[in-house]
């Protein structure tokens, strides 16, 4: 008995949480609440731009220059406030069986492909060279490069001056910083050309000239110079804009129109919810009071998934919806088998509370080696699948996991508040399946 109440407190409890995380869902459900669904490319419809990346010059720490590419180019995306924006690295198959580096860029909202290029801006290369002005201001006669280019930039910034470096309070000024490759590489040229010019050049042409003052060590640098705050920020741009470790060239891009991409979702959540009423249908249908406890969890699964979905946040993609839908089947196939254990126990002569349990407790192994194998088939195809791929292995490793709590735990605890000690044979009616009318096995 009082296990009974242990299991209706536990019931109770599974309904106040579940009412709580309905009330997070409805009302996290516009767009401009803290917990939007996010959606990918091919639902909400946006711009995917792909780009080849040459490492050939690349000798040392080829991983670390490509993920500074890929911060560098999501800074720039972030600064024209496209939403949402994804930018990754691939390493994918070329002809003749050729790998190669690629930096995979998503804009969703941006259909114009002119116009998410230019949001992207040019592939600049950013160079300090050594300059020798000799036929008057501005002009040059030599280049010498010195091997500082922008991949040793994490930054640049605008700030201004408090009157203690030399210039006057309230003064422009930008503030380089550098990596710590770069900070060992910039101090060692300035200490050997103090009183020469250091200039920076973007796209081979010159962008700024200061002259080296002294020896700099610590990785920062400030450029100073006759330039008001508009000028001084659009040096920033084209430093932080130039500074690609990385040489990147455009190789393909595609586009997903937004009524294209509602279609897709539409479609796809009216797929999801034809199918959960489908599942439903038949658990009632065939498992009777049992059918009705897996759908009370299938319910319950639904609102843990999304809220999930919602607070992790996971970007939704139409594959992601495909594996969502999967698994619920497979929360649905464990309480099969549960069912199908537990109607055995009943047919041996077994109470109602005790074949549940039994039916519980046999069929768990079989969840159990079941679930696991679908979560580390997920794990695999999210560690070497690509950005599609992904997508379904994230939200169907997602579902199994939430699968696994609502199918065993939510529906033991729901079932065994409901069910009596004993029960006589309407109970066992009720707990049968399909044909069967619960009577006893006669041996």
């Amino acid at each position: 008995m009082e296990s009974r109440k242990a299991h209706v407190a536990g019931a109770l409890l599974v309904v106040l949480l579940s009412a709580l995380l309905y009330y997070f869902i409805y009302n996290s459900s516009d767009a401009d609440s803290s917990y939007p669904v996010r959606l990918g490319l091919d639902l909400a419809g946006g711009t995917e731009l792909i780009y080849k990346a040459d490492t050939s010059e690349i000798t040392s720490d080829k991983p670390g220059a490509l993920n500074s590419l890929r911060d560098v180019i999501d800074r720039r995306i972030n600064v024209f406030g496209v939403a949402e924006p994804l930018v990754q690295i691939e390493r994918s198959s070329a002809v003749a069986g050729v790998q190669e580096d690629r930096l995979i860029v998503e804009l969703p909202g941006i259909t114009d492909v002119k116009a998410a290029v230019d949001a992207l801006g040019k592939t600049p290369t950013l160079e300090f060279k050594l300059v020798d002005t000799e036929a008057g201001e501005g002009a040059t006669s030599t280049y010498k490069g010195t091997g500082l280019t922008g991949r040793y930039i994490k930054s640049a910034a605008l700030e201004f001056s408090r009157g203690t470096t030399g210039t006057a309070p309230n003064t422009p000024v930008v503030v380089l910083n550098f990596n710590e490759e770069g900070g060992v590489l910039f101090e060692k040229i300035t200490r050997e050309n103090v009183g020469e010019t250091l200039a920076i050049f973007l796209d081979g042409a010159p962008i700024s000239q200061p002259l080296i003052q002294e020896a700099i060590t610590g990785g920062q640098a400030t450029i100073t110079g006759n330039f008001t705050p508009q000028e001084g920020r659009e040096l920033v741009r084209n430093i932080n804009f130039g500074a690609l470790p990385v040489p990147i060239t455009l190789v393909s891009s595609n586009t997903v129109g937004p009524t294209l991409g509602g279609n897709a979702y539409d479609a796809g959540t009216k797929a999801a919810a034809i199918g959960f009423m489908l599942v439903a249908l038949f658990m009632i249908l065939w498992y009777r009071l049992p059918g009705i406890v897996s759908t009370i969890a299938l319910v319950i699964y639904v609102l843990i998934t999304v809220a999930l979905i919602k607070f992790i946040p996971i970007t939704l993609t139409a594959a992601g919806i495909a594996g969502f839908i999967l698994s619920i089947g497979l929360a649905v196939d464990a309480n099969i088998l549960i069912f199908e254990r537990l109607k055995e126990e009943l047919k041996a002569g077994k109470g109602a509370q005790e074949a549940a349990r039994i039916g519980f407790g046999r069929a768990w192994p079989a969840i159990r080696d079941g679930h696991l194998t679908m979560i580390i088939s997920a794990c695999i195809l999210f560690w070497v699948g690509t950005s599609l791929v992904k997508g379904f292995a994230l939200v169907f490793g997602l579902g199994v996991i939430t699968s696994l709590v609502s199918a065993v735990f939510i529906s033991r605890v729901l079932l065994l508040a409901l069910l009596p000690l004993e029960g006589g044979k309407v109970w066992r009616l009720l707990l049968s399946n399909g044909f069967d009318t619960g009577k006893i096995n006669q041996k």
